[in-house]
This record gives structure tokens, sequence and C-alpha cells, in this order.
């Protein structure tokens, strides 16, 4: 059984929501001065917290409970018949695991997405110190997974190893392979790849239904959410 353990914490300002229109958010972090370890986040994503570079934080709004931790048990999940299509479209994708560390042709996909996809993003126009500062950690056993296809770099899939899960942190990729759906791929990857090492577990971030870049993770079913402190199947929370 997991020690337990007391973990200071302090709130930010409310601020304009990222994702809800005319909502205000506000997060809970854990304080800086706390020394995490890879075991430590291990115990509070399952608790629905989730991090951004070093900082964890979960979602603390007085009046809003749309952002639902979303996790899945990757030995119950059963592609769709679509699912299975994006698999057999990137069969001669190359997959290449490597550390969280800089490296240019990362940084220059990442820009050339932001800028494609996010043009009016906060991280459209972002330094390489940003761009390694958001994605890896100090503290957190991260992945950069690299994706190829006929030796050029299609895509980069960032996930954190965690004791019993794999966490999804960040996907970016080539708009002139979005046929492909890499985005899928990518979370089917993970899938398949914690399978393998026998964890249980893909935490895929914050859920929101009623936001259309987050409430597409209710297609990799059977999906968890951590509602009133419980897991539920989502499906029966709809």
């Amino acid at each position: 059984m997991a020690k337990m353990i007391s973990i200071p914490l302090y709130l930010d300002r409310a601020h304009e929501c990222s994702y809800l229109e005319q909502r205000n958010a506000q997060f809970a972090y854990i304080h800086p001065d706390f020394s995490l370890t890879n075991d430590h986040y291990s115990q509070l994503i399952s608790q629905g917290f989730r991090r951004s570079g070093n900082h964890v934080y979960q979602p603390h709004c007085t009046s809003c409970k749309q952002c639902v931790p979303a996790r899945l048990a990757v030995a119950d999940f059963k592609a769709s018949r679509q699912q299975r299509r994006t698999l057999k479209k990137n069969t001669n994708i190359d997959v290449k695991i490597k550390p969280a560390r800089f490296e240019q042709a990362h940084f220059e996909l990442f820009q050339y997405y932001q800028q494609s996809r996010h043009a009016d993003g906060e991280m459209v126009n972002t330094t390489q110190e940003n761009y390694i500062n958001f994605l890896s950690s100090d503290w957190c056993n991260t992945l950069f997974v690299e994706f190829s296809c006929n030796n050029e770099l299609a895509g980069v899939a960032v996930v954190d190893l965690l004791d019993n899960a794999l966490s999804a942190v960040y996907t970016f990729f080539d708009p002139k392979f979005s046929a492909r759906s890499l985005g899928v791929y990518a979370v089917l990857w993970q899938i398949e790849h914690a399978k393998s090492l026998g964890l249980e577990w893909l935490y895929l971030g914050y859920w929101i239904e009623n936001c259309q870049k987050m409430s597409y993770k209710s297609n990799y079913q059977p999906l968890q959410g951590l509602v009133d402190n419980q897991w539920h199947l989502l499906s029966q929370e709809l």
C-alpha cells in the first residue's frame, strides 16, 4: 500500500477559461517547494491531477465541474471500425521512442503545428526554452515518441511513463499528414504500448463534454471519468 503523505497546495487567481466561453477557471497547484517524484505523480494523477512541465495541478473552479479527469483501462479497450481503419492506414509508420530532450526537428515541427492549427494560441510564438519546459519535467519519466513516414518526421507524441500507467501529455504533427489521423493513431499506439508494458491505464487528460477539442476522448471506450472523487464509466454519467 502506498504511504500517505501530506502535499501542500496553493490556488492561482481566477482567469478566463481556455475551453469554455464566458467561464472563469481556477487551479490548485502542488506547491513548488514540494519535491515531486515520478512515484508521487503516479498517485496524484489517479486523484485527478495533471502536469504541465514541472507544475502539477487540478481544476478548482467554484461554479463549474466540466473538466472530468479521464482514463482508459487498456486491457478492456476495443477499437471502433474507424479506429481500425486508422491503424490500417498507418501500418507503414515507423515509431522511435526517445528521451525527453530538446531536438531542433521536434521544435520546428511543434512551431509549424501551432501556426497551422492553433494560430491564436499562447504557444504559437514560443521559445525553445518554453517549449521544452512545457513538455518535459525535471522529475517525471517522459518519452518523446517519433512517428515517421518514409524517413520523414510526421509527428511526435509526448508521453509520461508512470508506475502503472501511461499519460498522454501532448501530440503534434505535420498537417500535411492530416489524412492519416495521426492524433488518433498516437492514442491507439499508446494503448498498445501500455498493454505491452503490462500497465493498467492510459490517462487522457480532462474530458470536457461541451468543448470539441476535449470531448473527442469519449471515442475511446470504455472511458472512465473521476466524478465526485470516484472513477466511473463516463457512458454511465452521460
